[in-house]
């Protein structure tokens, strides 16, 4: 794979485009404004992505040294303006649709460079702005289609799905973050505490998915996919509380992936619009 796409991980990078796709299919809104917003979303998260790995580069010599960076494959300068060149042309894009979308490319563009930097390695907060960003991608989403209302609730669980997540990645980055001093909540609080929150945040979720099938804004569909996820929610949840090492961690990372996933598939299931229920 060539290095200036291997850099932008592009599938995380498609991951954060759902979104915008998804509040398409929900509210079958289909236009170019769609087409640049998802390409507007994957443009800057590639470039949080190359920004994230420009500051990250001795904690990647010891967490990841397969990546770009600390595997020679690219410099940190050539990353560096890499970055901010994706970047402009994601804002760019974000005030062509209208001025509202391209303040969110702005506010997530420096989100994301304040995480790089700084926020990544504080407690919570770094977490927070992960999750805080993936809940954005919703309301970006419904500001071209013109539906706010239901994109804030998206991204409301997509925000405390993240947020869970989010905990146990940074659980399993506990020995390259202690070298650089972070201070993430798995270091501050230890991987036992880290663990309940992250099972709470999870439990939280599949206590309240299914509240928006009894308000009407998903039809039954949604419920018969939604169990699926929230077996895998829950799977997960146990397991981290049982087993904190690195292993499990990074198999219960993928778990919340696909867990996610199928509940976006159940969002755009259970529409009402779609399905004419």
């Amino acid at each position: 794979m060539n290095v200036y796409i291997k850099i932008l991980r592009p599938m995380n990078a498609f991951m954060a485009t759902i979104a915008v796709l998804l509040m398409a299919l929900i509210n079958d809104f289909y236009n170019l404004n769609i087409i640049i917003g998802a390409l507007s979303v994957f443009i800057i998260t590639g470039a949080g992505n190359v920004i994230n790995d420009y500051y990250d580069y001795n904690i990647d010599v010891i967490n990841k040294p397969e990546r770009p960076l600390p595997s020679g494959e690219m410099s940190l300068k050539t990353a560096k303006w890499y970055a901010i060149i994706l970047f402009l042309f994601g804002v760019i894009m974000g005030f062509m649709i209208n001025i509202s979308t391209g303040i969110i490319t702005i506010l997530s563009s420096i989100i994301l460079v304040l995480y790089a930097y700084s926020f990544k390695m504080q407690c919570l907060i770094g977490n927070i702005s992960v999750a805080l960003l993936t809940g954005l991608t919703f309301v970006y989403g419904g500001v071209i289609v013109n539906n706010i209302n239901l994109s804030i609730i998206l991204g409301f669980f997509a925000f405390l799905m993240t947020f869970a997540r989010e905990i146990i990645k940074d659980m399993e980055d506990i020995i390259g973050d202690l070298k650089e001093n972070g201070k993430t909540f798995p270091i501050v609080y230890g991987s036992k505490k880290s663990s309940i929150l992250s099972a709470s945040l999870i439990i939280l979720t599949c206590i309240l998915s299914p509240i928006l099938y009894y308000l009407k804004i998903f039809n039954i569909y949604y419920i018969m996919i939604l169990v699926i996820s929230l077996i895998i929610f829950l799977y997960s949840a146990y397991t981290v509380l049982k087993d904190q090492s690195n292993s499990n961690l990074h198999k219960i990372s993928k778990y919340m992936k696909i867990a996610m996933f199928i509940t976006f598939i159940a969002f755009v299931v259970g529409s009402p619009i779609l399905t004419g229920i």
